[in-house]
This record gives C-alpha cells, sequence and structure tokens, in this order.
C-alpha cells in the first residue's frame, strides 16, 4: 500500500435508509407515502471514519461488506471521502448491512435492522499488511461483531500494538449483557478506551466517572475519554483527570455525535500533546455533528471544529 494512513477505522460499516416523516406504518399490503428517502452510509466505523476524513486525517477502513448495491454504495462513498478502502472485504454469503430508519414527526427515530456482513467478520478478515503504514488502529462497534468481539479482537489489538500503532476501542451497547466477561481481553492492548458512560457503568458495575476511569487504567488502558451526551466528557489517563463540559449548540439530531466525538478525540491525539486539547477538540466535533441532521453531516472541516472549540 503506497499511501500512508493517520487511522484505520475497524468494524461496523452499514448503508442507513432514512425515511422522513413517517406519519404511520401502512396496514398489509398497503403503502403510505414520505417526503423523503436517503441513503447514508452509517455504522460506528463508517462515521467515525467519514469525520476523520472530514477532519483532514487519512484514513482506512476496515470491515466487511456484501456483493451488492449497498456495498457499492458504501465503497463509492468512502472513496469520494477520500479514504482507503482496500481493507474492506466483500462477503459473497451475507448482504451489507442495512438500517432502515423511520423519522416520524417529531424528528424520534424507530430502526429495523439486518446484521448481514458486520456478523461474519472474521480475524483473518483484517488486512494486517495495513498495519505497517498506520499510526492508530480503532475498533468502532465492539459487542455488534459476533464473529470478532471478545478474544479475536484482543489479537487483533495486540498485534496492531506490535506493529507499533497506537490502539482504540469504542463500544456499543450490549444486548445480550456480556459486558465486562467479553471486553476485559481487550482492555490490557487498548491505550485510547472511549465508551459511552452508559456502557462503561455496565462494563464496570460503577456510577462514577472517576472510579469508572480508574477501573479502566487499572485493566491497563492508557487513557479513557468517557461520552456523557449533554453532560460533556471525562478524561482521564494515570496522571490527571477532568470532566469538559459540552460545547452550548442549537441540538439538530443526536446520530452519530459519539462517532464524531471519536474521530475528534483521535484528531487531537495526532495533532496535539496535550490531553486536555486533544478533550476538547472531541467534545468540540461531537458538537458539530449535532447541529445537523444525519450521522456526519455536521462536521465539515477541522477549520469548523477548531472554531467552535475556540469560541
Amino acid at each position: 500500500m503506497s499511501m500512508k494512513i493517520d487511522v484505520i477505522c475497524l468494524g461496523i460499516l452499514c448503508a442507513d435508509v432514512v425515511a422522513k416523516p413517517v406519519k404511520k406504518i401502512p396496514g398489509r399490503g398497503k403503502l403510505e407515502l414520505v417526503d423523503r428517502i436517503e441513503l447514508h452510509s452509517g455504522g460506528c466505523a463508517s462515521n467515525t471514519g467519514v469525520c476523520l476524513a472530514r477532519l483532514g486525517i487519512k484514513t482506512a477502513l476496515a470491515g466487511k461488506v456484501g456483493r451488492d448495491g449497498f456495498g457499492d454504495f458504501l465503497i463509492d462513498t468512502f472513496k469520494r471521502e477520500g479514504m482507503e478502502t482496500a481493507g474492506i472485504k466483500k462477503d459473497s454469503k451475507a448482504n451489507t448491512s442495512v438500517t432502515m430508519v423511520m423519522v416520524d414527526e417529531g424528528a424520534e427515530r424507530s430502526f429495523i435492522h439486518y446484521v448481514g456482513a458486520n456478523g461474519t467478520l472474521r480475524e483473518e478478515d483484517i488486512d494486517l499488511g495495513l498495519f505497517p503504514d498506520a499510526k492508530i488502529l480503532h475498533m468502532a462497534g465492539f459487542y455488534l461483531m459476533p464473529g470478532f468481539d471478545g478474544e479475536p479482537a484482543s489479537r487483533i489489538l495486540k498485534k496492531a500494538r506490535e506493529s507499533g500503532l497506537t490502539t482504540s476501542l469504542d463500544t456499543c451497547w450490549d444486548s445480550k449483557g456480556r459486558w465486562l466477561d467479553l471486553i476485559s481481553p481487550c482492555l490490557e492492548f487498548t491505550d485510547i478506551f472511549l465508551p459511552s458512560i452508559e456502557e462503561a457503568k455496565k462494563i464496570t458495575g460503577m456510577e462514577e466517572p472517576e472510579k469508572i476511569c480508574r477501573f479502566f487504567l487499572k485493566k491497563g488502558v492508557k487513557i479513557v475519554g468517557l461520552k456523557m451526551g449533554e453532560e460533556g466528557a471525562f478524561i482521564a489517563s494515570v496522571d490527571q483527570s477532568f470532566p469538559l463540559p459540552p460545547f452550548k449548540v442549537n441540538v439538530v439530531d443526536t446520530t452519530g455525535a459519539g462517532d464524531a466525538f471519536v474521530a475528534g478525540f483521535l484528531t487531537g491525539r495526532i495533532l496535539y500533546k496535550d490531553l486536555l486539547e486533544t478533550g476538547k477538540l472531541a467534545c468540540a466535533a461531537g458538537a458539530a455533528a449535532v447541529s445537523a441532521m444525519g450521522a456526519t453531516d455536521g462536521v465539515k472541516s477541522i477549520e469548523q471544529v477548531k472554531g467552535l472549540m475556540e469560541s
């Protein structure tokens, strides 16, 4: 691979079909009209990758799609955003993962989801040839990749570390409740851990951000960034810990805010030595994301996010 990469985003890749406004679900055999239906890229690895690329970070994606129109659409979209897509495998059995998003008049969302190719992602699907050219491996969507979560993920994190990469991990909600058991083997190989506060509470069985961070630091994580939604964030390393208030913006749509926060955090690690600056950039990217509809539309450029950060 010729291009030098800053971040490899590995994990959930998904197409989002968004219909709005859905006033009522049609009865059997019936049809209802909506004002618009849009197709977007979605999934945590994809959303974080798109935001990173817009922040000027050279990004590669790794994961799985199907051999279908949705998969082609995702790869085309990623290429248009300037990302490297050689690490995306095409599965011949499973189709591309898709979420149908129905947005009602009050902007509340309901989802129909097909797991698809994300469910067939395996350790051997990961192109280790990407590693020597990169700085950070970010694994996004832990708990939603049944063939990869747990020991296989920890082996990939370990291999990334051995190749000299900084490792980063983000989680999703675990509806199966395996929490600490499943993620335990990964923590010692994770440099940066960026769960939501709700997920972190479930993993640790604790409530206090400070205590939660200490738990992860004891397990070998170097830096913890807890995403706390409208309360901002809580950041900790072995040397320091601090809360960060959220930036005041007009909230239009919270979809993808966490993924944008992660993109801001990883960008901060590349641009700054300072953890406080990194945290602020992460919060600013999260704030940019909620100020527009869609998972990534609010994040436009590094100038825009730094402008928010300084305001």
